[in-house]
């Protein structure tokens, strides 16, 4: 009996064993978890209890000069889905989404069929299409397909100053122009947001643990004038319109500063939907592009000549209609012999043979010097993606052909900007600047990066520019460049005509031209400095004929709009618009006749101002320069309201604001 009483305590003493052991094994194990493992598990239990959201910030939005939007950013809804959470079948969701999303449902199917965790289905949805998509999960409990808030590019104008701006791919990231130039402070830090959530992953309260506060994008503010950028979009549409030709370019700048009022290229796109277009119609030709410059780089040399003093403007030379150098021969663009000639002649007419000869003077040394004091054969360094430095050649290497070519403007290339820069330089009496297209960066906390105007050199003295200014005018006064005259105002400026060298081979292309016009003035006081290129124009090609027209026009009309009176003459280029029709009499047939209500008819130096609500920016642009009218542009989308109400009679030049808003 007594050995049952032991077994009992036995028994006791191992249960109580067992417990100790069992109780020291979840000590040690809570102390490991606690002190060896707790960090660990604490964050990935605060992984499991939070939701970490990086929260998209649009972009900074880009101006003109006066503040107008060029570009913008709002937050739209991304759609994604999680593949292997779909609640229906690949083609049924197709099925469902493909005529919301404006998508084919075998590329939405294949999409929803990856064996991925997640895929995009697509980026950065119209208000519209989300609204629809949303209503469709919704109507049919659709699971593993979600949104995500990313920022959305959107230019408010379309094509104006397209290849300037540049475009945003998908993930919001700058591509071309400014957007590309400048997208590190454009582009915006995403804002960080922590929320405490359930095992679900829902948001307990939506409470928000954590917001980091992230940069915003930077405002950029661009020397472009939208309302000049508008009137030279218009005069090269129709230019290419008439010329049939194959690209143009125009650029205006202030002279005095540096500063581009407008640069524009056709072909154009639409930065909103750039997809579509190819990357040659993305090019920013103004800077791109290289081409000879033929007689408009006439202008340099005879700065340069006079300037060394080998040759004065009353200096005569005889022109028997060619010239013989090194075997080459090289003549006028007229083909005609006009015997003996002044230099001041052979400026206003372009005569090639006289600047052969006073490239012979320069040298091929001081040539190229001075071309290069000129900005040629570097970038200009406006600070734009795709700026190319052109083509000068390597004087030691040159032969006296070359020093003969190059003095009439062939066998080197320039940009656009370039010539521009250059011919500006005389505008302003000698100083090259830097031209100039970004005018203010705000960083958004309350302090504003400005871009001041940037001397690079004085290349020639003010009384060489001077002497050069005034044989440029006779160009337009007197000369090959008649048509490229401005009424009511005197400008100066130079024609060019070149050839097009071929790409399959040496030489050049038979029958193929590029026609440009560059000028400034009003030369009291030049704040306007402008270059036209037109690009292999078919019939006409002559560039005092083709692209004198174009600078005539995009000056006439901008002087109207920053209201700079006329000095020559009466009124010139702004006499107003013509008089209105006399109403009609009627017509026989079915069709009612009425009375025309009377229309005010404007007096001397008046304009009558025309209806323009329900407008886009580019046709109430049209109508008001057309009409003698300064137009300011307020938002974006369709004209609303104006400053001045329509058939009121005001002095040319009057400013009218037009408000316009986008319509969803």
């Amino acid at each position: 009996m007594s050995a049952r009483p032991d077994a009992v305590k036995k028994r006791i003493a191992m249960f109580f064993l067992a417990m100790l052991v069992i109780i020291a094994g979840l000590a040690g194990r809570i102390a490991w978890l606690q002190f060896v493992e707790g960090g660990r598990l604490a964050k990935r239990v605060q992984g499991q209890l939070a939701d970490i959201r990086d929260l998209k910030t649009p972009r900074g939005a880009i101006y003109d000069s006066k503040g107008r939007e060029l570009a913008i950013s709002f937050m739209a809804k991304s759609l994604y889905a999680n593949p292997g959470e779909l609640s229906v079948s690949p083609d049924e969701a197709a099925r469902l989404l493909a005529p919301a999303l404006g998508m084919k449902p075998e590329k939405i199917q294949a999409l929803l069929a990856s064996p991925a965790a997640f895929v995009w289905i697509k980026r950065t949805l119209e208000p519209e299409e989300a609204k629809a998509v949303s209503a469709i999960i919704a109507e049919h409990h659709l699971k593993g397909l979600a949104f995500i808030e990313e920022s959305k590019r959107y230019y408010p104008n379309k094509s104006l100053a397209a290849q300037v701006l540049g475009f945003v791919g998908v993930d919001d990231v700058g591509l071309e122009g400014i957007e590309q130039a400048y997208d590190k402070l454009i582009r915006a830090e995403n804002t960080r947001q922590i929320l405490e959530t359930d095992s679900q992953g829902t948001p307990i309260l939506n409470s928000v643990l954590n917001y980091d506060s992230a940069r915003p994008g930077r405002k950029i503010y661009l020397t472009i004038d939208s309302a000049i950028q508008l009137i030279v979009e218009q005069s090269l549409d129709k230019a290419m319109a008439r010329t049939k030709a194959k690209a143009a370019v125009a650029i205006v700048m202030n002279p005095r500063t540096g500063e581009i009022l407008a640069m524009a290229s056709r072909p154009g796109f639409d930065p909103n939907h750039f997809e579509r277009f190819s990357a040659e119609d993305w090019r920013n030709r103004a800077i791109s592009i290289v081409y000879e410059p033929g007689s408009t780089f006439k202008s340099i040399v005879a700065a340069a000549a006079i300037q060394e003093k080998v040759v004065r403007p009353e200096d005569v030379f005889f022109d028997r209609g060619y010239v013989e150098v090194s075997g080459r021969r090289i003549g006028n663009w007229d083909h005609k012999s006009r015997g003996r000639i002044t230099f001041t002649d052979a400026v206003k007419f372009s005569v090639n043979t006289p600047f052969v000869e006073v490239g012979e003077r320069l040298g091929a040394g001081r040539l190229n010097e001075y071309a290069r004091a000129f900005g040629f054969g570097r970038p200009t360094g406006i600070g734009l993606p795709g700026e190319e430095e052109g083509i000068l050649f390597n004087p030691a290497k040159m032969l006296a052909s070359d020093v003969a070519t190059m003095a009439i403007g062939q066998s080197i290339a320039v940009t656009p900007l370039q010539l521009l820069t250059a011919v500006a330089a005389l505008a302003n009496g000698g100083v090259l600047l830097k031209p100039q297209i970004v005018k203010e960066i705000d960083n958004g906390d309350g302090t504003v990066i400005t871009c001041s105007p940037q001397v690079v050199r004085q290349v020639v003295t003010p009384d060489t520019a001077r002497t050069v200014v005034g044989l440029l005018e006779k160009v337009i006064a007197e000369g090959a460049g008649r048509a490229a005259a401005v009424p009511g105002y005197r400008f100066a400026g130079k024609t060019g005509t070149a050839e097009k060298p071929n790409p399959s081979s040496a030489g050049y292309e038979k029958g193929h031209y590029i026609a440009s016009f560059v000028g400034f003035g009003p030369l009291e006081n030049p704040q306007l400095a402008a270059l036209v290129v037109i690009d292999d124009p078919v019939g006409e090609y002559y560039g005092g004929e083709v692209a004198g027209p174009v600078f005539s026009e995009i000056m006439s009309a901008t002087l109207r709009y920053l209201t700079i009176p006329p000095t020559v003459g009466a009124a010139g280029a702004l006499s107003g618009p013509p008089a209105p029709l006399p109403p009609s009499q009627g017509q026989t047939g079915r069709t009612a006749v009425r009375k025309a209500a009377p229309r005010p008819v404007p007096g001397p130096g008046q304009a009558v101002v025309p209806d323009v609500t329900g407008r886009s920016i580019r046709e109430a642009g049209q109508l008001l320069t057309e009409a003698g009218l300064a137009f300011i542009p307020s938002g974006a989308g369709t004209a609303v309201r104006q400053s001045v109400p329509p058939n009121a009679i005001v002095p040319l030049g009057t400013e009218v604001t037009v408000e316009f808003q986008i319509r969803r």
